[in-house]
Order: structure tokens, then C-alpha cells, then sequence
């Protein structure tokens, strides 16, 4: 499976992005997809996750009220709206891929079984 992270940029505190991730090389339908990120000099934290349907999410603290996961799987696509950025969002985003629909273990980075790359994010104060 190969992930490809796209919508990074710099964008000032209070602002939006919308992160894609597009999928290739198994059925995307079968995958339940996770957003995670790493800041400079911190470990990589998860971010939200989404089951195979789209019928179930899973959310950081930090992040719920603010970023929405949704998915196309018409498009083979995962998304993550991120709205109200903060400067503590700043961070390379990277999205994640597991052959499960369970997402009650979203958070821990060992139930993905296929990474991309990451999209830079940098929220100006």
C-alpha cells in the first residue's frame, strides 16, 4: 500500500487546511485510516482515526471540536479538516493505514501496517 499526504502549508493562527491522503495498491475500503503527527524535538502523537466505512471516529483531546477526519472511498481518499489552527498544531502530519476495522487502538502507532510520507504544517502566531 502506498500513501500519498498532500495540503501542508503555512497558514496563521485561527486559520484552516484540509490534509489529503490518497491510497494505493489494496482495496482502500479494507483499511482504516489514522492521522499522526511529529513536532520538532517531540515524539510522533496520534491525531484522529477512521474506520473502514467512515462510520466510527477516533480523536486526540487536544484536537476534537477542531479537526474532522472524513474519507471517500470512491476517491481512495482521507482527509483531515483542520479548522481554529493553533501554533501547537505546527508539525509534520503523516498519514497511516490498517488492514482492521477496529479503531479502538487507533492511537497506537503498531496497529498501522502502512505509512506515507509526511505534509509539513507551520500555524504562524
Amino acid at each position: 500500500v502506498q500513501l500519498q499526504a498532500s495540503g501542508g502549508g503555512l497558514v496563521q493562527a485561527g486559520g484552516s487546511l484540509r490534509l489529503s491522503c490518497v491510497a494505493s495498491g489494496r482495496t482502500f475500503s479494507d483499511l482504516s485510516m489514522g492521522w499522526f503527527r511529529q513536532a520538532p524535538g517531540k515524539e510522533r502523537e496520534f491525531v484522529a482515526a477512521i474506520s473502514w466505512s467512515g462510520g466510527s471516529t477516533a480523536y486526540a483531546h487536544s484536537v476534537k471540536g477542531r479537526f474532522t477526519i472524513s474519507r471517500d472511498n470512491a476517491k481512495n481518499t482521507v482527509y483531515l479538516q483542520m479548522n481554529s489552527l493553533k501554533p501547537e498544531d505546527t508539525a509534520v502530519y503523516y498519514c497511516a493505514a490498517a488492514a482492521r476495522d477496529d479503531i479502538r487502538q487507533a492511537a497506537a502507532e503498531e496497529e498501522y501496517d502502512y505509512w506515507g510520507q509526511g505534509t509539513q504544517v507551520t500555524v504562524s502566531s
